[in-house]
């Protein structure tokens, strides 16, 4: 068969282990995973609630212009209901983006480590790509400006940043938004911004108010819990969810899907207190860094990634033993590094002592000079 060529060049996307395949093969009851980002809360009662009392029909296509959820999401962000875009997760999205935008000939601009998503769907379109490294962690977006040309059609900007946990300041994205070519769409991908706190965060609403070539990306995948219901929104100038919609198929957010998310949507007070306890949680993972002499990324995200100064891998496999779930850093571009989930309090004291056993182990082999 005549594939494309560039598929043969990629592999799928790995997600981390399953708790029942790790129980079965370590022989282990309990088992705590902090891989994939995840609300170690669930979600809000007000969901279940609603998907209990609002069963749809399962031979009934879902509502593919998602009405009520639309009406919802609208009121919610104070925005027209003809500026969003919905999809299965925003992974969806970037897929949808990658298919109306790139292709041979085309060239797309990112910043690396981020988000695998971002290259994988331009490779899958044909389009060159121009990688920019972080600088301490964060977007280089003036070497990502510098890498603009006539041929480029998307840049993506992830804030925060997915592995580091870092953020673009208000500052610095208004500057890189004021520079960007108007025929460029930049992505600004927020599946964390529930999780923020920092004080000189931007209103990406009112940007998209300010640059018609800017798309907001968010999720109910983190924060609201709902990541196994796979729903995702943009919110952008209303031309530019016109030219994306032919390219979304349809009936992409199912039923479940948008019954809980509007009901998601209801309970802010659950999003607070989920946001205060993850503050509370990477209070924890700062101390022991602190303890152990470790260097990390402070994170507007619900999860921390760390440097072991040991092989992220090895790191790995020792919480996988113990029953954590956790992500090796080698596969994000940082393999001495460990992206661990914030989860619940129990959770990270855990994960944590089971990390400072790994650490005493490593320092005993050192001085044996094994």
């Amino acid at each position: 068969m005549r594939w494309k060529k560039q598929l043969l060049t990629l592999t799928p996307y790995q997600p981390g282990k399953s708790i029942e395949s790790v129980k079965k093969q370590y022989n282990l009851e309990r088992i705590v995973k902090l891989a994939s980002n995840e609300n170690p809360f669930g979600c809000s009662n007000k969901v279940l609630s609603a998907l209990k009392n609002n069963q749809p029909d399962f031979a009934i296509y879902p509502d593919g212009y998602m009405t009520t959820l639309r009406e919802s999401v609208a009121s919610f962000l104070n925005v027209s209901q003809d500026e969003l875009i919905f999809g299965n997760g925003s992974d969806n999205i970037i897929q949808i983006i990658s298919r109306s935008l790139l292709h041979p000939g085309a060239n797309t601009v990112m910043a690396t480590p981020s988000f695998s998503q971002y290259k994988h769907n331009a490779v899958i379109e044909g389009a060159e790509i121009r990688e920019i490294p972080l600088l301490n962690g964060e977007h280089d977006l003036e070497q990502m400006y510098a890498a603009i040309d006539g041929n480029t059609n998307v840049v993506w900007v992830c804030s925060p940043n997915n592995p580091t946990g870092t953020y673009v300041s208000k500052n610095k994205l208004i500057a890189f938004l004021d520079q960007v070519p108007s025929h460029v769409l930049v992505v600004l991908d927020e599946a964390y911004y529930e999780y923020v706190v920092a004080d000189d965060y931007y209103n990406s609403i009112e940007l998209t108010r300010n640059y018609p070539n800017l798309i907001v990306l968010r999720t109910f995948s983190k924060i609201y819990g709902l990541a196994s219901l796979r729903v995702g929104y943009g919110i952008a100038n209303r031309s530019i969810i016109q030219a994306l919609e032919p390219a979304r198929e349809p009936f992409n957010v199912n039923s479940f899907g948008q019954v809980a998310a509007q009901a998601a949507l209801l309970d802010q007070e659950f999003v607070e207190d989920c946001k205060e306890k993850n503050r509370q949680g990477l209070t924890k993972f700062y101390d022991f860094c602190k303890k152990h002499e470790l260097d990390y990324y402070p994170s507007q995200t619900n999860f921390v990634l760390i440097d072991i100064n040991a092989d992220a891998n090895q790191g790995f496999q020792f919480l996988l033993e113990k029953g954590y779930i956790v992500r090796s850093g080698k596969a994000l571009g940082f393999p001495s590094s460990l992206r661990i989930t914030v989860g619940s309090s129990e959770q990270n004291e855990g994960v944590l002592k089971a990390l400072g056993e790994f650490l005493t182990q490593q320092n005993t082999a050192k001085l044996s000079g094994k």
